[in-house]
Parts: C-alpha cells; structure tokens; sequence
C-alpha cells in the first residue's frame, strides 16, 4: 500500500532519530502497522507510530550521570566570603549612611 506523502515523510522523520541499525526495521513496521488503517491522517498516524518508535528507540547512554553533580566544585566565589559579611568600619558605616537617606 502507498502511503500519502505527508504521513510517509511523518515515517521518515521518526526514524531519522533512531540508529541506523534500527532505521530500516522501523520503517517496515510502521508501514506493516499503519496498512491496516483503512483512514489515515497525520495525527492518528502519529498516535500509531508513537509507541512503534519507542520498542526501537536505544538511549544514548549519559556519561555524565557516572561522574556525579558538578555543582559543588569549590571555584573562588565558594571560598572567599560575601561581599560587605566582613564586618569592617567602613562597611558598618556606609550601611549606617544608606539607611539615614531613607
């Protein structure tokens, strides 16, 4: 059966982000799946192919999580202090300045 260009470009797409080992095995089962749909369009085609792109759809595997956060590496803004948390003269005095003016 010859699918509308449409829903066969719709084919097309959702394999393009599966390996190329599972890009031909895909194709063939979404066409052997949407064969039995007497009226198709883009949307009920979708819903169909949908769960078909997941049973062949291989993550990549992240890397990233093996190595854990990065959030709490120590750079200079975890060492040093806040700025104006030391208590020095000057820094009591301006604080003071700042809330006379209001």
């Amino acid at each position: 059966m010859s699918l509308p260009a449409e829903i066969d470009e719709l084919v097309l797409q959702l394999a393009a982000s599966l390996e190329p080992t599972q890009h031909h095995a895909f194709i063939a089962a979404a066409r052997t799946a949407l064969a039995g749909i007497p009226c198709i369009g883009p949307g009920s085609a979708y819903r169909v192919l949908g769960p078909i792109q997941r049973q062949f759809f291989d993550p990549p595997s992240d890397a990233r999580a093996i190595a854990g956060p990065h959030h709490n590496r120590g750079n200079k803004l975890y060492a040093l202090p806040a700025i104006g948390a030391v208590a020095e003269p000057q820094n009591i005095a301006r604080r003071r300045a700042l809330w006379a003016r209001r």
